[in-house]
């Protein structure tokens, strides 16, 4: 096993000084040190060769590799393994090469601040990436700590949160934590208009209004928070059909025939890092699938035009398949040869073509067969009756 050469170390805005003192000893002896201008800043009494981020950052690996058998220190904020740059460099140099030195978080850091539990609240980045996200994370009473891209994105978030009935909520942006310069702002949602520094953590304590939206992680969101031409899933079925596509951390989805998304949507919200694609020949429905992946906090939606099975060459593997439209044989063939063991597949039916085409892959594959039927009461002039909706074949299987 190769030496251990390379050091990544999280550091403060309390700079050397807040460090270990064997810590701080690695970082002396350092030959070369890798990081941005703050973190530079932050160590400049130590005269080793300095290296800038790259350009792109995806470069950064092959950066780093090119100073193997040097003395080399990577300086991250916080600790390196907490959304930061540890994890990525862990990911391109093998572990037995690296040494993790970890500071104290942000997210540490402004919970002591506000004197909440970390094991009660969620910690959420949306450091480069699209503030939406933390959409689906708003929900009553919720507590979120947010690592932020800059001074403008509590502005965006408490616009979030006013839009959704949760404008009570209060905020707190902290700059700076652990340094001379830290800073604090308080406020609500609803008002918010402080001017704050861009190296900030904000806290957020959810407060909902009567009328507001609830939008919660159990699948099975209102069919009135989706746009839709009226071809989607419903969410009775949608329930269900998640409850069978198992969303779990990280894993992918396939959604054929994706409409209006609805399936791929709550897929996302309904676990950490759950990604989806949704194939659609449609550049309406399309369209429509994309903003309900933004208003619903999953942004990442991935969407394609074309039919399957054609469209899914050279797709990354699906942890699960859901076909909604479009199945075919040569479809389901082609989903079901390339799904991860354990993976999950489900099909949902309403025409009776469909349906014969379904229950001959069924006798073939085997699986879980079930007929779902819903009614909802409406109006008959001054009394009220049952409308019942097209009724949904339904077909589930695990691949072992």
């Amino acid at each position: 096993m190769t030496a251990p050469w390379l050091h990544i170390v999280g550091i403060g805005e309390d700079g050397l000084d807040g460090l270990l003192p064997a810590t701080r000893a690695v970082v002396e002896a350092a030959e070369v040190i890798v990081g941005g201008d703050r973190h530079h800043t932050l160590s400049d009494a130590v005269g080793a060769e300095r290296v800038a981020w790259p350009s792109p950052f995806d470069a950064l690996i092959e950066v780093l590799q090119g100073y193997r058998g040097r003395r080399v220190v990577v300086l991250a904020t916080g600790d390196p393994l907490w959304f930061s740059v540890g994890a990525r460099i862990g990911r391109g140099i093998p572990p037995g090469e690296i040494v993790y030195h970890p500071q104290l978080s942000a997210f540490q850091l402004a919970a002591a601040r506000m004197g909440w539990s970390m094991a009660d609240l969620e910690t959420l980045t949306v450091h480069g990436r699209p503030v939406e996200q933390m959409i689906a994370f708003i929900q009553p009473d919720a507590r979120l700590l947010i690592l932020t891209t800059g001074a403008q994105t509590p502005g965006q978030i408490a616009a979030f949160l006013s839009e959704r009935g949760f404008g009570r909520s209060r905020l707190t942006v902290l700059g700076n934590m652990g340094g001379p310069d830290e800073v604090r702002f308080d406020g609500d949602a609803e008002s918010w208009d402080h001017e704050v520094p861009a190296f900030n953590t904000l806290a957020v304590e959810c407060v909902a209004a009567p009328d507001a939206a609830l939008l919660p992680r159990v699948p099975g969101l209102a069919d009135a928070l989706f746009q839709s031409d009226g071809t989607m899933t419903k969410r009775e079925v949608r329930a269900v059909t998640l409850a069978k596509l198992m969303p779990m951390r990280g894993a992918l989805l396939w959604d054929i025939g994706t409409g209006c998304g609805s399936v791929a949507v709550e897929w996302m919200r309904g676990a950490r890092y759950a990604r989806a694609i949704g194939i659609e020949p449609r550049a309406d429905r399309r369209a429509m699938a994309a903003a309900n992946a933004l208003a619903l906090g999953v942004p990442g939606l991935q969407l394609i035009e074309g039919e399957a099975p054609a469209a899914l060459d050279g797709l990354a593997r699906p942890d699960a398949v859901f076909i909604g439209g479009g199945l075919s044989e040569a479809a389901f063939d082609a989903a079901w040869s390339v799904l991860k063991p354990l993976g999950r597949l489900v099909v949902n039916a309403v025409t009776i073509e469909s349906e014969q085409v379904m229950l001959g892959l069924h006798a073939r594959h085997g699986g879980e067969l079930c007929k779902i039927s819903v009614a909802r009461a409406e109006a008959i002039g001054r009394l009220s009756g049952w409308k019942p909706a097209m009724p949904v074949t339904q077909w589930s299987l695990i691949k072992r």
